[in-house]
């Protein structure tokens, strides 16, 4: 008879990652940094305006196949606001660039632009600053401590615990 596994909680990346690969595969992307440090990559002056829908790689052919020629640079197409795309368009230069060297290699050769309304992310906002009673109360309970801005900084951490939930 067969024993059941050990029962455990798995990681949700665990369970979703494989997922993810294959859609973002689906879509050109051979991983998905491209799409989730997009800011990062070209900077916010063009994230606000673009975001990456898929890269499209060109079709190899038998004589291509040969591994010592480089593989041809794919296209990635974006997604851009209508009254951006003039200024994207003009930006897709530095936007090859920028990816490239994310990528570590010349993976991207052209850039083409789709006109649709951005899948705007709300940014998570930064949680509230803690109680300065509280944070007061904590760093004067901490009298062996000599060094004010370090008894000050423990004050605000343990402020900061105390008010999260389970904390």
């Amino acid at each position: 008879m067969n024993k059941p596994g050990p029962k455990f909680a798995r990681p949700l990346a665990d369970l979703v990652g494989p997922t993810l690969v294959a859609a973002f595969k689906r879509h050109g992307f051979a991983s998905a940094e491209i799409v989730t440090h997009w800011e990062d990559i070209v900077g916010p002056e063009v994230a606000t305006h673009a975001e990456p829908i898929r890269i499209t790689w060109p079709r190899r052919t038998n004589a291509a196949d040969d591994e010592s020629e480089p593989p041809e640079p794919a296209t990635l197409v974006l997604r851009c606001e209508g009254p951006a795309a003039i200024e994207i368009q003009h930006q897709t230069s530095i936007i090859i660039e920028r990816v490239n060297r994310f990528l570590g290699w010349h993976a991207i050769g052209d850039v083409k632009l789709r006109q649709a309304p951005l899948r705007r992310r709300d940014k998570p906002r930064p949680p509230p600053a803690p109680d300065t009673a509280e944070v007061r109360r904590i760093a004067d309970s901490m009298t062996g401590i000599a060094d004010e801005s370090l008894r000050a900084a423990l004050g605000r951490l343990g402020a900061a615990v105390k008010r999260r939930p389970g904390g």
